[in-house]
């Protein structure tokens, strides 16, 4: 596909010969199947001229993965991005991408101009720039990479503006196109008081519109309303006498952390995560030892199995809390929970860990999900990294300061690794003693340097010095793309620890792998081994069990070896090795980045001044979202 922003959608170009076509086509595929990603993968396009309008639907064209096949093929789209169009639209999306060819914005990656040039070959000369479809497609376009910014809601000049560099001639009317397919809804914001606005001689500010996905927007006030719900419903979980029985003998501030979540609905808990791993498993002990139904919903089902479980409480991901089900009828790309306000949990106490890693929507199946009268508890280290997906549930909760935020006091750290995360959370990049080789920096003059570092340190350094096994070190990188980021890090690791064809869509038996998108087998950042596959699927050894995963599903999945921040957080393990290069460095990541190891950590330094730069300076970017103010 062309990638000419300054094309207009309507106009002609000359045709290559098939061969060249065809050609082009298969260097395509090979460089999208190397660029492959997580959820912000990148199209890549051959670089061919425009095609000839794609031919009147032949026999596969009832739908099905052969109709997409032959609509892709005849209008040229790399094949790669047919398993990436399946899994996101479905199996039978031919028939509806020939009606809306911009529809092909919904797969990750797409871009305008590409979805443009499959238009004029879908389409031909009936593609123009002023068609509603496109419109509104670029309208959603533009929501739904600001979602992958973290943000639920734009404001309408914002987007107004975004559309008219993408030559739409009425972006109004897109917008309004937009609204009226209902995946796109308008939030009038009053403004805020402020001194300024109670001047006599000062103009009334009026009104801002933002826009937002609806999927996003429709979450968020879910999740206001489900945190008022447990607020308002809350009793507390037992008789005074009981509590005050359960706080003697406690310091101060685990004692205000168990009277919170005994009593109140709703309750946020900071901590260290060796301070936050006591004080949870101690509240949870004590509540079950008290009859009270109770449960500890870790990030992944790894994390969960770390966890030492107290008598009579049951810990377990809150994937598997919420109980994934395989249901035909979600929507392609959805995972749909048997737990929710039809049935929720059978639990008096909820406790989870690294909420902070929740974003909106997840957020809002998990309140959802908790009855009437039940408490829960959200624990999240100080100035975490913000979730991978829209919102920030958890900051926005603290903010709206509607429920009791414990902060437990900072143990002295015991050992080298502690100091050095507490010293980037103070935003001190500072030099620590590890005699043990606790820590170790390994400075990388570019990216291919540090690429060959972390092969090193992975399979041979740790597995030597320290006695840590291969299966026991986690990479983690600052990026996905680039030179330096997961795709190349796991692309070396693969040809280092097990060489392969990638015999079962990029995949052989012995790869790690992790879950990069939703899927009812296990969590996101829940990494497993690949034992098999073939025509019913990818066969994967997860910690929680084996499973098979669908053909059409088995693009959520990536290699592992090396995984972003983002998918890793929440789960520790015994060695990590960090590779930082200067793209997506701020405060939180590296913090959380350090934090993911409890024997050993790796720095393989690739950022130069940058890091110390991002750990002095640089907080997480700022997210535009609603729940603060609807909670409210």
């Amino acid at each position: 596909m062309t990638d000419n922003p300054d094309q207009p959608a309507d106009q002609p170009a000359d045709q290559p010969s098939p061969a060249e076509r065809a050609a082009r086509a298969a260097a395509a595929m090979r460089a999208a199947e190397a660029a492959a990603s997580a959820l912000d993968d990148t199209a890549r396009e051959p670089a061919a001229r425009e095609p000839a309008p794609a031919p009147a639907p032949g026999p596969a064209a009832a739908g099905g993965p052969g109709a997409l096949g032959e609509l892709f093929a005849a209008a040229g789209v790399p094949a790669p991005l047919a398993a990436r169009a399946a899994a996101r639209l479905g199996p039978d999306a031919a028939g509806p991408l020939r009606a809306d060819p911009w529809r092909l914005l919904r797969v990750p990656g797409v871009r305008p101009a590409q979805a443009d040039h499959f238009a004029r070959a879908v389409l031909g000369p009936d593609a123009r720039p002023d068609d509603p479809r496109r419109g509104r497609a670029l309208v959603l376009h533009v929501l739904t990479e600001a979602a992958r910014g973290g943000h639920t809601v734009t404001p309408a000049a914002d987007v107004l503006a975004a559309l008219e560099q993408m030559h739409v001639p009425d972006p109004r009317g897109a917008v309004e196109a937009a609204l009226d397919e209902a995946e796109v809804l308008s939030l009038t914001e009053e403004p805020g008081f402020d001194e300024e606005a109670f001047d006599e001689d000062a103009e009334p500010q009026e009104p801002e519109e933002r826009l937002g996905p609806a999927r996003w927007a429709l979450a968020e006030e879910a999740a206001a309303e489900g945190f008022q719900r447990l607020t308002l419903t809350a009793v507390p979980l037992l008789e005074d006498t009981a509590v005050k029985a359960l706080r003697d003998g406690l310091p101060e501030d685990r004692s205000l952390a168990l009277t919170a979540a005994l009593r109140t609905g709703v309750s946020v808990l900071r901590g260290t995560p060796g301070d936050l791993a006591r004080a949870v498993l101690g509240i949870a002990g004590a509540a079950a030892g008290q009859g009270l139904r109770t449960a500890i919903a870790a990030p992944t089902d790894r994390a969960a199995a770390a966890l030492p479980a107290p008598d009579g409480v049951e810990v377990t991901s809150l994937h598997r809390l919420l109980e994934p089900r395989d249901d035909p009828a979600a929507a392609p790309g959805a995972v749909v929970y048997g737990r929710g306000e039809q049935r929720p949990f059978d639990l008096d106490l909820v406790i989870v860990a690294d909420a902070s890693g929740l974003d909106v929507e997840l957020c809002a199946v998990l309140v959802e999900a908790c009855p009437d009268g039940a408490h829960l508890v959200l624990c999240a280290e100080p100035g975490a990294a913000p979730p991978a997906g829209p919102g920030r549930p958890l900051d926005d909760l603290e903010a709206s300061e509607s429920v009791p935020v414990i902060a437990l006091d900072a143990a002295p750290p015991a050992d080298p690794l502690g100091a050095l995360t507490e010293a980037v959370r103070g935003g001190d990049l500072a030099a620590v003693d590890a005699p043990g080789r606790e820590v170790v920096i390994v400075p990388a003059a570019g990216a291919g340097e540090a690429v060959h570092r972390a092969v090193q340190l992975v399979t041979d350094s740790i597995p030597r010095a320290l006695g840590i096994p291969v299966e026991d070190v986690q990479v983690v990188a600052s990026a996905t793309g680039g030179e330096a980021g997961t795709g190349a890090l796991n692309a070396a690791l693969k040809a280092r620890l097990n060489p392969g064809p990638g015999a079962f869509g990029g995949m052989d038996p012995g790869d790690r792998v992790v879950v990069a998108g939703p899927l009812p087998h296990a969590p996101l950042g829940e990494t497993g081994v690949v034992t098999g596959g073939g025509p019913h699927g990818l066969e994967v050894a997860f910690p929680a069990g084996p499973a098979v995963i669908a053909p059409a599903e088995a693009s959520r999945l990536r290699h592992g070896w090396a995984v972003t921040v983002a998918q890793a957080r929440g789960t520790r393990r015994p060695a990590v090795v960090a590779v930082l290069s200067a793209e997506g460095l701020s405060r939180p990541l590296v913090a959380t980045a350090f934090g993911l190891a409890h024997r050993h950590l790796s720095v393989v330094q690739a950022a130069g001044p940058a890091l110390a730069r991002a750990v002095r300076e640089g907080g997480a970017p700022a997210r535009r979202t609603r729940l603060a103010t609807l909670v409210i």
